[in-house]
């Protein structure tokens, strides 16, 4: 379309100088025609020109007006027969005869029937497209998708296309397969999944999309999920089910710190258990000697702490010691 208008535009600036020529040469005649009417009316001074010369300008005028008409005439017709193909871009001639022909034009200046063929433009270089759908998935959720496609058409189907569809082929048949594909893979997958498993759908996404384009003579160069939600009620259901999974996760934690207190104070009672039990068994065995022993141990490690005391002086027996009182 864009090739189409710069076309028309360079047709219209060479009718629009061609106009400006013809209207100079009507111009040249014009002031030729008042030169002449001057003169006759002037007379007297101006006699000396004679009338064969007055006619032979005439003439002269009257040839150029004509030919600046021819030339304009001529370039309109020779204007009107060409047309520009830009990079990027391929024609489809539509014959008011033959109807659409099978030969695709390719890229520069080309020849035309004036009036009986017209070209159309296609753009054939990839463009971008971003399609939003909301579907269902398998588990009955609303997701909201926006797919981005990156496609251009085949070129040796650039005419049929033009004649099934037409120049606007975009818009007919990618929203429509774009929706279809997107509500059949979706439908195969739960909302967890489709967050864990993105890349997979969007890969069975692209397959299932390219085969079906082809069909319409389409190339999709890319196919990327841009953009994945889900619906109100879902995002809350998922935040109260991570609430309660941590809640859960706590509650676990505190069962587990109870159970392991439980087995140290069991281990701890049969420590003590068994302590008594052995201490019972050596004092049936030894009689009171083994409790000698102990007080013996218990004196000498109070006499050992009383002797590093400061506040604590020892005096021996059965001697005289002086103290020095104040009165």
């Amino acid at each position: 379309m864009l090739a189409t208008q710069t076309c028309r535009r360079r047709r219209g600036l060479f009718f629009l100088s061609n106009q400006r020529l013809h209207c100079f040469i009507q111009g040249a005649c014009a002031v030729g025609q008042v030169f002449h009417v001057l003169y006759v009316v002037s007379g007297g001074g101006h006699r000396h020109l004679r009338e064969t010369e007055v006619a032979v300008m005439a003439k002269l005028f009257e040839s150029i007006g004509k030919l600046g008409l021819a030339l304009a005439v001529g370039g309109g017709v020779v204007n009107s027969a060409l047309f520009n193909v830009d990079a990027g871009h391929r024609a489809v001639i539509f014959d008011r005869f033959r109807g659409v022909q099978d030969a695709v034009v390719g890229e520069g200046t080309h020849f035309l029937i004036p009036w009986v063929q017209k070209p159309i433009i296609f753009d054939c270089r990839s463009r971008p497209r971003n399609v939003p759908v909301i579907t269902g998935s398998k588990d009955l959720q609303n997701v909201n998708i926006t797919l981005r496609i990156l496609f251009r058409p085949v070129t040796a189907q650039l005419p049929r296309i033009f004649t099934s569809i037409g120049e606007d082929y975009d818009e007919r048949v990618l929203p429509s397969i774009t929706t279809e594909v997107l509500k059949a893979v979706v439908a195969r997958f739960d909302a967890g999944e489709l967050i864990t498993q993105r890349e997979l759908v969007s890969r069975q996404v692209s397959e299932d999309l390219t085969e079906r384009a082809s069909t319409f003579g389409l190339i999709l160069d890319d196919v990327s999920l841009t953009h994945l939600t889900f619906g109100k009620e879902f995002t809350e259901a998922v935040e109260m089910k991570q609430v309660a999974q941590q809640e859960a996760e706590r509650a676990r934690f505190v069962v587990e710190k109870a159970e392991q207190q439980k087995q140290a104070a069991i281990i701890s009672a049969e420590g003590d258990s068994q302590a008594a039990l052995l201490i019972a068994n050596s004092l049936m065995e030894a009689g009171d000697g083994l409790v000698e022993l102990r007080k013996l141990e218990a004196a000498e490690d109070i006499a050992f702490q009383l002797s590093r005391s400061r506040n604590v002086t020892y005096l021996p027996p059965g001697q005289g010691t002086l103290l020095q009182l104040p009165q």
